[in-house]
């Protein structure tokens, strides 16, 4: 059974056979083994490259979330503790008491 060419429609010209598939360079260069070869270390790289990526992306995810669960409620303790003594200094200074030993840096 011939396929009908479709009315109204542009009709393009048919394949070349296939019986003689090494009669074009590109043809023999691309069957080659060591073509194969590179196309599937280039995969097996993106498939490597794209875990890693991955998991990169967990790991930094991770540390993100813990950095804010624990640092930051610390660093903020930490500046309240600071602006108390610096209070403290103030208020005795006003007051007429002898400064003590701060601990400024």
């Amino acid at each position: 059974m011939a396929a009908q060419p479709k009315r109204g429609g542009v009709s393009l010209p048919e394949r070349r056979s296939a019986a003689k598939p090494e009669s074009n360079i590109l043809a023999r260069i691309t069957s080659s083994p060591l073509v194969s070869r590179g196309k599937q270390a280039a995969c097996d790289a993106a498939f490597v490259s794209k875990k890693l990526l991955r998991s990169t992306g967990k790991a930094a995810w991770i540390a993100g979330t813990t950095f804010l669960i624990l640092a930051v409620p610390l660093i903020i303790e930490m500046d309240r503790e600071q602006q108390l003594n610096e209070l403290e200094l103030q208020q005795a200074s006003l007051l007429g008491a002898p400064p003590t030993a701060s601990v400024s840096k």
